[in-house]
């Protein structure tokens, strides 16, 4: 065995665990493992070999069943696959942080005020609405109908980050504008999705949860700021969503906005008590000088990194520890379960076919990415400009508003996952509607994408010819 260097294998491993960190803290990062696990999941849904052994893992049953003496059988969680598992408890974790963030944004953030948030927010309204109407005025009346929801979403990690692709030829003012603009879009989908994608509601148990969250809300406005007395009670609240008809990861959203904004201790506290802890570790230094910290000076620093914690609030200490988990885990899974699309022929690409049965979801979900969102954003911001309700964001032009819309376009998360829950009341129809809809959420995505790039790059090549002249 070759020897190597103490010295230089240390330095190999800093260097390593650099790179790793500067790769996942790239905006860009989280969208690479995205469209890696979707070219995963399309390979394994169509290979000939793996193909049953992919849907077959995916519809394995996860329910613990409990026979009780009368000879009935209760399930618990009902009807639990590994697909479901995914789509209504991981999931919970992407919509409770996509809820803190809505949080953090309003409470301080581009939507904490009037002015702030009104642009944005009538943008992100008419880029749901137009490509809504476009979906149903094409498929109306058919079996895909009740998909409209699906090209309304904008995936905020694949906007954002292609923006950071683009660097300084968009203004920072309309990176800001498009990171609320998907912010309140995130919120709409959320309203879209409890509203109008749920089942059947049992207002028992609806009201059940609901004396939960209001008992949650009452601790909160006792002071109550440990993560114990939130998680189990969200479990509950989960648990009535889940049969209650509400879809279950909705339970996360709400549980996002019960948790507490405000830390357990205040600024002043906080440096008091680093003084009285500084002093302990220096008094306790004489003990052993050689063995820093020593058994008393451990206890110290387990004080100060207690208090120090407690200093921070709650939501923002879930936000920054969830996020690298829902970003390079549980989304990627997601996608791994949800992206697989067996492609029996060439006809799922082919966004034009219709039929008066089924419509064409294809041609509904790209056209709404592709058209209607960056029309929608354009069309009511120009509105919102014009009536003097909002303000065009500093530096900003038309065109590159238009270009940057069309970012707006990429769907990806949040359309497959209303995918997942639409055309169910066509059940002759449902898997081929939603499996042709996944395919078309990834086209329209990617030819948004493409379609805002290449116009971002026309309009800021014009602007330096301009300029230069």
């Amino acid at each position: 065995m070759k020897f190597i260097p103490t010295y230089w294998l240390n330095k190999k491993l800093v260097k390593m665990n650099a790179s790793s960190r500067s790769f996942t803290q790239k905006p860009w990062s989280q969208g690479v493992v995205l469209i890696a696990f979707v070219i995963v999941a399309m390979i394994l849904a169509n290979l000939p070999y793996t193909r049953h052994i992919y849907h077959n893992i995916l519809e394995t049953g996860l329910s613990i069943n409990v026979t009780s003496p009368g000879g009935g059988t209760f399930s618990f969680p009902k009807e639990m696959t590994v697909e479901k598992f995914i789509n209504d408890i991981l999931m919970v974790v992407f919509f409770f942080t996509v809820g803190l963030e809505i949080k953090r944004e309003i409470i301080s953030g581009e939507l904490s005020s009037t002015k702030k948030a009104i642009m944005p927010i009538i943008a992100a309204f008419g880029g749901v609405v137009a490509p809504a109407l476009i979906f149903l005025a094409i498929n109306k009346g058919t079996a895909a109908g009740s998909g409209w929801g699906i090209p309304t979403a904008t995936d905020i990690a694949f906007a954002i980050g292609i923006l950071a692709i683009l660097g300084d030829k968009v203004p920072v003012s309309l990176k800001v504008f498009l990171t609320a603009l998907a912010i309140a879009d995130d919120l709409i989908a959320i309203l879209v999705i409890a509203i109008f994608y749920g089942s059947s509601v049992k207002l028992i148990l609806l009201g059940i949860a609901f004396l939960l969250v209001i008992g949650i809300i009452i601790m909160k406005k006792m002071g109550e700021k440990r993560p114990w007395f939130y998680f189990i009670p969200a479990i509950g609240v989960w648990t009535l969503f889940y049969y209650s008809g509400i879809h279950a990861t909705m339970s996360g959203v709400v549980m996002a906005f019960l948790i507490p904004s405000r830390p357990r201790y205040s600024k002043n506290y906080l440096i008091q008590k680093n003084k009285i802890y500084t002093r302990k570790l220096l008094k306790h230094d004489d003990i052993d000088k050689d063995d820093f910290p020593n058994p008393i000076q451990r206890k110290v620093l387990r004080d100060i990194s207690r208090t120090s914690n407690d200093s921070i609030a709650m939501s923002d200490r879930l936000e920054h520890v969830l996020g690298p988990w829902v970003n390079f885990l549980i989304m990627p899974i997601f996608a791994l379960a949800n992206a697989g699309v067996t492609i029996p022929g060439v006809e799922y690409f082919n966004i034009f076919h219709f039929t008066p049965e089924m419509g064409s979801v294809g041609m509904g979900i790209v056209f709404g990415l592709v058209f209607g969102k960056p029309i929608g954003i354009t069309l009511t911001s120009w509105l919102a400009v014009k009536t003097k309700l909002g303000a065009m964001p500093a530096r900003a032009t038309w065109p590159m508003l238009l270009a940057v819309a069309c970012l707006g376009g990429i769907g990806f998360t949040m359309s497959i996952f209303v995918d997942t829950l639409s055309f169910a009341d066509a059940p002759e129809y449902t898997q081929q509607l939603r499996d042709m809809g996944k395919v078309a959420v990834l086209m329209g995505s990617l030819v948004a994408a493409i379609l805002g790039c290449v116009l971002v790059n026309m309009v800021h090549k014009k602007k330096t010819a301009q300029r230069l002249n």
